[in-house]
């Protein structure tokens, strides 16, 4: 399996893959990919739209290699996964598809909480497109410039943890979603931290991709 970084961070990528190495143990090997240009971060529309293209050369460059069961699109926008799924054979899955139907499974009411706010229509969008509207409850938001969030792991994770009871207390979600590739390691600590059930993207994907390798 190949997880592709939609971004460029060397850093984040090792710490994805090492999710997904965990998450699938030894049966299904796991090589990160970290796209050859771009932003760091994808923080806004315009990143996302930027990243799609470099996420479908990279998904295609691993196919061709011919040793790449399924290819993982690790950001929470999903940005050109559509497109690999319409270009290549091996099953394709992004962070965000995988997280938010693992959510409303079952009809769970779910929220969503993150630290991108220009991606929220973006998010909402992605929701709905996935016929799942009725079951989301709304997006909560961390304060504070995400970059330097995600610089100060402790301060990250207590705005993750208001973000995600926000969700819960005020919104009535009963399952909340981590919204973010590079927030992976926040979603393993904020589930010891946090009552509601919470959906980490990275797990969530890599299941998600089992499944179709399954049938």
């Amino acid at each position: 399996m190949v997880l592709i970084n939609p971004n460029t961070s060397t850093a984040t990528t090792a710490m994805m893959t090492a999710l997904a190495r965990r998450a699938l143990g030894d049966a299904f090997p796991v090589r990160g990919v970290t796209v050859t240009r771009g932003p760091r971060m994808l923080t806004d529309p315009a990143a996302l739209a930027a990243a799609a293209p470099e996420v479908v050369a990279a998904g295609l460059r691993a196919a061709a290699a011919g040793d790449c069961a399924a290819l993982l699109v690790g950001a929470f926008g999903d940005p050109g996964a559509e497109l690999l799924r319409a270009a290549t054979d091996v099953p394709v899955m992004g962070l965000g598809e995988a997280a938010l139907r693992e959510a409303a499974a079952g009809g769970t009411p779910f929220g969503i909480a993150t630290t991108t706010p220009l991606l929220a229509d973006a998010i909402a969008a992605r929701v709905t497109a996935l016929g799942l509207a009725d079951r989301y409850t709304g997006l909560r938001l961390t304060a504070g410039d995400p970059e330097h969030l995600s610089a100060r792991p402790e301060l990250l994770l207590d705005a993750l943890e208001h973000a995600v009871r926000a969700c819960v207390d005020r919104d009535g979600a009963r399952a909340v979603v981590i919204g973010g590739g590079p927030l992976g390691d926040a979603a393993e600590e904020l589930r010891t931290r946090c009552a509601v059930r919470i959906v980490a993207p990275i797990p969530a994907a890599c299941g998600a991709l089992v499944r179709a390798l399954q049938r």
